[in-house]
């Protein structure tokens, strides 16, 4: 070596595969446990990282980390898969909630990232940590009419936390410092460690050939570009659902013997329960709240709130969670004569849809958490009577209707008495998915739990994409509970393919029960559902299909059972056995607005009753 002639250092020969797998060893230090790739080539380097940390223990490469990994063909629904594992990471055994975790979605460059854009939408609006690892070609060739090459970055425009276009490494020794660096910003931004506004992430990866593995081991495991990221306090009450004490319990009350009621919302959790019956205030709770049981939820409560004595003597509302599925409870919070007291502990948004918040707070004030917001005398105790009235009136409704049809043909199931079945067998322990449209809405009106399962639904946009999906990730993602579904048929058809599982992955246990009533029965209930209306309902709303169920799930491998009464819902669906099942049961569609106008009034009537007694 010739004196004054500086050193260069060699380059990594193979740097696409040591840079996916620093990538890899990253994710796996800062709590990722769960990967979902769709396949490709231009991110195969990720593929094979991803696939060796995947290997049983005694059988993964020195240096590389343990991931569960989740292989799906489509990357709309691998992308919904993660929604799924995402909400169940939340949940673990008994009734704590955590901070859902992590989980990246692994995909190959073009069209494949626009596929994963509604699951972006949906965890943007749910605040869901989603990693989108997206593979691109290198920036030389972007712009040149490279194949399966488009412009990826910034494609999910202010729908994701974090957008990084991360260069094709060239094998530089401090590559691997720098990528620990910048999973380190992205795993921060996408649990909201330092905003509270958890969400979805995009890294856009350039990566150049070889992308396929040489004979190079891994690199040693390393903490050197990995940053500690001290996460943002939260209160207590929005992560576990406790109730902190405060300083002086003995201050006096203020604002007391107001009528109030809590709504908890979609994602609310325990706390808006235990605030409820801290003060003594009806709770007004959505199935996928994580607060809808105990002696002070009203089931009927979307009924109840057109009562003048009930709804229309509301004079504050409390609101935790998104309250997203009930027109009433929306009129409620837009009044003028009602304080509305918003509890957002995260984010930068707060819901009020209506406008009319009073307050919005991060936390539960003192005197709220400790009891001393309490409503008048007897409030709550014409809330029960009168919820106990309507749910006896529906069952009249309900039942009188399956007795009425019992012939040799015909749809004899409702969708509320479909629902009335499932919440009746949905146990504390079991996880329920929800599907979007008149199944959650039913759920919403039947549903009486001491204990509620854990119920989980993307209401963040409340779209019918994905369920399938969803629901699978949510099975793959409670071990330990039975899992069903609820959904329409087409939520059920819209993501089909979510069905599709390879022979080398888990078995997944879960059963869809679907509510098909050959069609979109929610538009019946709106204003397109009007009689005046009906020249065009059935082509642009109603939507018939014709789709034979059982056909499409044999074909997948499926287990399929039909249901075309009330009696044969019970034995189908108390015992899912393992696997993956589909319970179709056959619905009603042409009376379902005259159903809902029916049941409405019979409640009006049961509750004028009580209350005027």
């Amino acid at each position: 070596m010739m004196a004054g002639v500086p050193t260069t250092t060699a380059l990594d020969p193979d740097p696409a595969t040591t840079a996916a797998r620093v990538i890899v060893q990253a994710l796996a230090a800062l709590g990722v446990e769960d990967v979902v790739l769709a396949p490709g080539s231009r991110s195969a380097p990720l593929a094979y990282a991803i696939a060796d940390a995947a290997r049983p223990d005694g059988e993964r490469p020195a240096g590389a980390p343990s991931l569960r990994l989740h292989v799906r063909v489509d990357e709309r629904s691998a992308a919904f898969l993660a929604i799924g594992l995402a909400r169940a990471s939340a949940h673990g055994d008994g009734d704590q909630v955590h901070a859902p975790r992590p989980v990246a979605v692994v995909t190959t460059s073009g069209t494949a990232v626009a596929n994963l854009h509604p699951a972006v939408l949906e965890a943007h609006h749910s605040g869901l940590p989603l990693l989108l690892l997206t593979a691109d070609r290198p920036h030389e060739l972007r712009g040149t009419g490279a194949n399966q090459t488009t412009d990826q970055v910034g494609i999910f425009a202010g729908a994701v936390r974090l957008t990084v276009d991360v260069p094709a490494p060239v094998g530089r020794p401090d590559e691997a410092r720098s990528l620990r660096r910048t999973i380190s910003r992205a795993v921060a931004a996408a649990t909201g460690a330092r905003t509270g506004d958890p969400g979805p992430v995009h890294l856009d990866l350039a990566f150049r050939e070889p992308l396929v593995p040489g004979d190079s081991p891994w690199p040693e495991p390393s903490t050197a570009g990995l940053t500690v990221v001290q996460a943002r306090h939260l209160p207590p009450s929005s992560t576990t659902g406790a109730l902190p004490a405060v300083a002086d319990p003995t201050a006096p009350a203020r604002r007391g013997g107001v009528p109030t009621v809590l709504v908890a919302g979609d994602g609310a959790g325990p706390t808006a329960r235990r605030l409820a019956e801290a003060n003594g205030w009806p709770l007004l709770a959505e199935p996928s709240s994580g607060a809808r049981g105990g002696s002070h939820a009203i089931a009927a409560y979307r009924l109840l709130l057109a009562h003048p004595l009930l709804g229309g003597a509301v004079r504050r509302v409390v609101v935790l969670g998104r309250p997203t599925l009930s027109r009433p409870v929306l009129q409620l919070l837009a009044r003028e004569d009602v304080e509305v007291i918003v509890i957002a502990p995260r984010g930068a948004d707060w819901p009020d849809a209506p406008r009319n918040a009073a307050d919005v707070l991060l936390e539960p004030p003192a005197r709220m958490r400790q009891g001393r917001m309490p409503a008048p005398a007897g409030w709550l105790d014409s809330w029960r009577a009168a919820d106990a009235a309507a749910g006896s009136a529906i069952d009249a409704v309900l039942d009188g209707l399956d007795a009425g049809r019992r012939s040799r043909s015909g749809t004899r199931v409702t969708g509320p008495a479909l629902a009335r079945v499932v919440a009746q067998v949905s146990g504390a322990d079991d996880a329920l998915v929800v599907g979007s449209s008149n199944p959650v809405r039913d759920l919403d009106l039947v549903a009486r739990w001491d204990t509620p399962p854990v119920v989980l639904a993307n209401r963040g946009l409340a779209g019918i994409d994905g369920t399938v999906s969803t629901a699978v990730g949510a099975a793959l993602g409670l071990p330990t509970r039975r899992v069903r579904a609820l959904l329409g048929d087409l939520t059920f058809l819209h993501d089909v393919g979510g069905l599709l599982r390879g022979p080398l992955e888990a078995p997944v246990h879960l059963q869809l029960v679907v509510a098909n009533d050959d069609g979109g029965s929610i538009f019946a209930t709106l204003e397109p559902g009007e009689p005046a209306r009906a020249d065009v309902f059935e082509r642009v709303f109603g939507t018939p299909h014709g789709a034979d169920l059982a056909a499409l799930c044999a074909g997948y491998g499926v287990r399929h059972t039909r249901v075309s009464d009330v009696d044969g819902l019970l034995p189908a669906l108390a015992s899912p056995g393992p696997g993956l099942s589909v319970v179709e049961v056959r619905v009603d569609r042409t009376g379902r607005r005259v159903l809902g106008e029916r049941i409405a009034a019979e409640v009006a009537h049961a509750v004028d009753g009580v209350l005027a007694g």
